[in-house]
């Protein structure tokens, strides 16, 4: 999967995934998400930002998550 509105320099934010080259990493808008906000006010919270950015965040994170083994805890 090709993203084109995710970032990574590493002289910007630690190299952190930001979007489009803004000081705003995904994580900070999946953060957003997760709270319950939706679109219209993380677009409200971040002027610069773009509908599909926060599409492209999401989906850039399910693809890291998947490429990764995390230790869970079992249900018991």
């Amino acid at each position: 999967m090709k993203f084109k509105r995710i970032t990574a320099n590493p002289n910007q934010m630690g190299g952190m995934p930001c979007i489009r080259g803004l000081r705003i990493p995904v994580a900070t808008i999946v953060g957003m998400v997760a709270d319950g906000m939706t679109n219209a006010e993380i677009l409200e919270a971040y002027p610069d930002l773009q509908e599909d950015d926060i599409g492209e965040a999401l989906r850039f994170a399910a693809e890291a998550v998947s490429e990764r083994e995390l230790p869970l805890v079992m249900a018991s």
